[in-house]
């Protein structure tokens, strides 16, 4: 059961999750299995996004998907066979965990007929979300569920309107990875005015040490600006792109997170996530941690098993 964070109306009630992309990344793995799908844990990813907005109180949530991507849509939608089958052996638990996806939300999904950047994925949500303010949340960042950052991003956009953009403070060296922000201080704890964005450029060039994270909110103004936006980097239409005019105009703000995020669009990271999350779930926590613990002890004294390396 998933419990709203939030205790009063919200004026955003929709969020959009694009989830079109190919997953280069991760093949072979994905090159049947979305990206989006591949397991943290017991859970697929795009699960954990959708908790997220869950708890931030957004119940509309619509998927910008590709033809290649029907997996997730059956995963978010009930499985009459298979709650039948749990219910006949009295399997409360695991029939619980099946129908919980199709139960966080209302969610809809739609097709991103071409792979034309993310600043397209959101304009294929424009009939969906109409003249409302929306919240986009990237399928391979995810948040800690004990994080509240996006309740704390929709605050912001109650009190300030417009756009608000989640960032993160990140090494130089790291900065031409992510979307970076130009910012000036409000006076406000942790909220700042976003003046400028620059699509991942190098180090020597980035305004700032803020990393754009794939968290936002954003104003219906965002969708004109799209269609007028032609394709930047990559040859694709960019979502920042389209922000960096609306900065221009003094209408988006960053908040800035310092918490725990994890990037599982990159192995090691989504790795890392696995094991971070397994070790803090009450079911699997003391018993796969004991067994890391011995596990790195053998590492570093070199007894330890796999200590002959597999192929790639």
């Amino acid at each position: 059961m998933i419990v709203p964070h939030a205790t009063s109306p919200r004026a955003v009630t929709k969020a959009v999750v694009p989830a079109a992309g190919l997953g280069t990344r991760f093949l072979p793995a994905t090159k049947a299995t979305p990206k989006e799908m591949l397991p943290v844990v017991d859970k697929p990813a795009i699960q954990y996004v959708v908790e997220e907005a869950a708890a931030a109180g957004l119940d509309d949530v619509l998927m910008v998907t590709g033809r290649h991507k029907r997996a997730i849509e059956d995963h978010f939608d009930s499985a009459f066979e298979l709650e039948q089958a749990l219910a006949a052996k009295g399997d409360a638990v695991r029939l619980d965990a099946v129908r919980d996806p199709a139960r966080l939300a209302s969610i809809h999904h739609i097709r991103q007929g071409e792979p034309l950047g993310l600043g397209h994925a959101v304009l294929c949500a424009r009939r969906h979300v109409g003249d409302q303010p929306f919240a986009v949340l990237l399928g391979d960042d995810l948040i800690d569920p004990r994080e509240t950052l996006l309740s704390r991003m929709l605050d912001v956009r109650d009190r300030h309107a417009g756009s608000v953009i989640a960032l993160m403070e990140v090494p130089p060296e790291q900065i031409h990875l992510y979307g970076c922000a130009a910012v000036e201080a409000t006076g406000e704890d942790g909220v700042v005015r976003v003046t400028g964005l620059v699509e991942k450029p190098s180090h020597q060039d980035a305004p700032s040490s803020y990393a754009v994270i794939g968290r936002y909110v954003l104003d219906p103004a965002v969708f004109s600006t799209l269609e007028r936006t032609p394709p930047g980097r990559g040859g694709e239409i960019q979502l920042t792109d389209a922000l960096q005019e609306l900065a221009s105009s003094g209408t988006v703000h960053g908040v800035v997170f310092d918490g725990l995020r994890y990037d599982t669009g990159d192995k090691a990271d989504y790795l890392r996530t696995v094991v971070r999350l397994a070790c803090d779930r009450d079911d699997l926590g003391p018993e796969f941690t004991a067994w890391l613990k011995e596990f790195v002890a053998g590492l570093e004294e070199g007894t330890g098993p796999g200590r002959r390396p597999l192929a790639a």
